[in-house]
């Protein structure tokens, strides 16, 4: 009997000293992440290399910047902002409720024109376009145009470049930019402006044409982590966003990637 003790006291010693020298390892934390529509195919990638790198869970929301921010000022528990817009971050930080420190430009992209169907033929887009004629009686699919960002943007391009009046009758205004591929991906509408990235996720349309960049202000993303909690999980994401496997998808999705 006082043998079996003897080992068992032994065995317990002998744990106690391995577990002092075992590694610690974070204990799993979920955290979400409140981002822009456009960004949905390449962020669920990032995410799923994220938490097989980790035991941390993400849960992803995707909208309009606009809808985000409104959502974050009324008190949703959102950890991360991955915005579209510039001007709605600036409202959050001017509200205090993204965290000092931590914003950053994350990523640029380009509006595109967009057809329905794999073989569209490419287009001249400028001032002497007629795009009301291209449209032949059908719809221009685009984001709210005053309120969410590729929306903004489009209207901008088409103002710019003298052509909005002639259209805006005719435009057909989403939620958000990927509501507006959808309808042109299905054939609702002949037509639609979005983001770059977006036409790259999308093999149901062409892209015809690329708005010249100085017609719309440039596209940034800034990232930021909000201020209504602090986890170690939120820097390790962020981290992660700014790193080169998140990088490479990015890239891949056709994303400019801005900060390093």
């Amino acid at each position: 009997m006082r043998t079996i003790r003897s080992i068992r006291q032994a065995l317990g010693a002998a744990f106690c000293a391995l577990a002092m020298f075992a590694p610690v390892r974070a204990s799993a934390e979920e955290i979400t992440v409140f981002a822009a529509a456009s960004l949905a195919t390449a962020l669920s990638d990032i995410a799923a290399q994220f938490e097989a790198a980790t035991d941390h869970r993400l849960s992803l929301s995707f909208a309009g910047s606009s809808a985000l921010a409104r959502q974050i000022q009324q008190g949703a528990p959102a950890d991360i902002l991955v915005s579209a817009s510039p001007d709605w971050m600036d409202v959050l930080e001017q509200d205090g409720l993204i965290e000092s420190g931590t914003r950053v430009d994350l990523l640029g992209n380009s509006i595109v024109l967009i057809a329905h169907g794999a073989g569209a033929e490419p287009i001249r887009i400028g001032p002497g376009t007629d795009l009301t004629g291209l449209l032949g009686g059908g719809r221009l699919a685009m984001a709210l145009v005053d309120a969410v960002p590729a929306g903004i943007y489009g209207k901008a391009a088409l103002e710019n470049l003298g052509l909005w009046t002639s259209v805006s009758g005719q435009v057909a205004q989403t939620d958000n930019v990927r509501a507006a591929l959808a309808l042109v991906a299905i054939g609702e509408a002949p037509y639609g402006i979005v983001y770059a990235t977006d036409a790259v996720a999308e093999d149901r349309v062409t892209v015809v044409a690329t708005f010249p960049a100085e017609s719309y202000p440039p596209v940034i993303y800034p990232l930021a982590d909000l201020a209504n909690r602090d986890v170690p999980a939120e820097a390790e994401f962020v981290d992660f966003l700014r790193g080169p496997q998140a990088r490479a998808t990015f890239e891949r999705q056709g994303f400019v990637v801005l900060a390093e």
